[in-house]
C-alpha cells in the first residue's frame, strides 16, 4: 500500500546517494534550500530549511555545507548559521567537522539495528507498566490522538504525522513513571531524528502505523500489559526492519552501478 498523495520513490529521494559519498556533488542553491521566514528566529529557519532539505533529499548524505559560503548566499553572518548546524548535528542530520563546515549525515544499516532495538526495549517496557495504570480517560485520549494520525496519514502529512506520532507515544511513556527512561528516550530519538521521519515516509508506513497503534490500544484496553510491551516492540522493530531493508537496496543497486 501507498500513502495518499505521496510517491512510492519517496524513501529513495530520502536516501539517495547514501552509499555513493565519494562521488562530486552538485553546486547547491542555497536561496533555494534555505527558504527563509520572517516569524521564526534565523536560526529556526536555517535549521527548519535545511531538514526539510535534507528530508526531501534536494541534500543528499555526504553532500558538504559550509558557513562562509551560507552566509554570503544569503547575506547574514555565520553566527546563526553555525547554532542551525550544532542543532541539526544533535538531531542526527548533520555532522559538523570543525573549522570545515558540516556534511549530511549517512545512515548505515548497524545504526538502524542498534537505534530501533534499544528503542523497541525502551518503550515495550513503558507499555508493559502503563498497562497497568492507564484509565479509561487515558484510552479515550490514545485513540483521539490515533484518529488525528488516521486522518494525516490519509492526506500524506508526513511531518505532521510525526509530530502527533510523538504525542500518541508520550502518552504511554509518560503513564510508567520512569523519568530516567523518559530522558533517556527523547534524547535517543532527538538524535536519531532523521532516522525516524525516514522510516515514516516508506510507502504505506503511516497507515500501518495507526493500524498498529489500534492494537496497541486494545491491549491497553484489556490492561494486559505483556501484550501491549509485545506489540509496541513489534512496532518499533517493524519501522527500523523496513528503513534497513531500503538501505541495503540502495547499497546493492550502488555497487552494481559502480561495479
Amino acid at each position: 500500500m501507498t500513502v495518499k498523495g505521496k510517491s512510492p520513490n519517496l524513501i529513495l529521494r530520502i536516501l539517495y546517494f547514501v552509499y555513493k559519498i565519494s562521488l562530486p556533488h552538485q553546486s547547491l542553491d542555497y536561496n533555494r534550500i534555505v527558504r527563509l521566514k520572517k516569524h521564526k528566529t534565523l536560526r529556526e529557519q536555517i535549521a527548519s530549511s535545511l531538514r526539510e532539505s535534507i528530508i526531501q533529499g534536494e541534500l543528499p548524505p555526504g553532500q558538504k555545507l559550509t558557513e562562509p559560503e551560507l552566509a554570503e548566499r544569503l547575506g547574514i553572518s555565520r553566527t546563526p548559521i553555525r547554532e542551525a548546524f550544532r542543532q541539526l548535528e544533535s538531531e542526527g542530520f548533520l555532522t559538523v567537522i570543525p573549522r570545515r563546515g558540516a556534511v549530511v549525515s549517512t545512515i548505515t544499516v548497524k545504526e538502524i539495528k542498534d537505534f530501533y532495538e534499544l528503542k523497541s526495549l525502551l518503550e515495550g517496557y513503558a507499555a508493559r507498566v502503563a498497562a497497568e495504570r492507564i484509565n479509561l480517560k487515558d484510552i479515550e485520549k490514545l485513540e483521539k490522538i490515533n484518529n488525528q494520525l488516521e486522518d494525516l496519514a490519509e492526506r500524506g502529512h508526513v511531518e505532521g504525522f510525526f509530530r502527533k506520532n510523538e504525542e500518541f507515544h508520550n502518552c504511554f511513556l509518560q503513564l510508567c513513571g520512569n523519568e530516567k527512561l523518559m530522558e533517556l528516550r527523547n534524547t535517543m530519538v532527538k538524535r536519531f531524528l532523521g532516522f525516524r521521519m525516514a522510516t515514516l515516509s516508506l510507502p504505506g508506513r503511516l497507515m500501518e502505523s495507526v493500524r498498529q497503534h489500534r492494537s496497541i490500544i486494545k491491549a491497553f484496553q484489556k490492561r494486559d500489559g505483556r501484550l501491549a510491551e509485545a506489540i509496541v516492540v513489534e512496532h518499533a522493530l517493524l519501522g527500523g526492519e523496513e528503513l534497513a531493508n531500503q538501505v541495503r537496496k540502495l547499497q546493492e543497486e550502488a555497487g552494481l552501478k559502480m561495479g
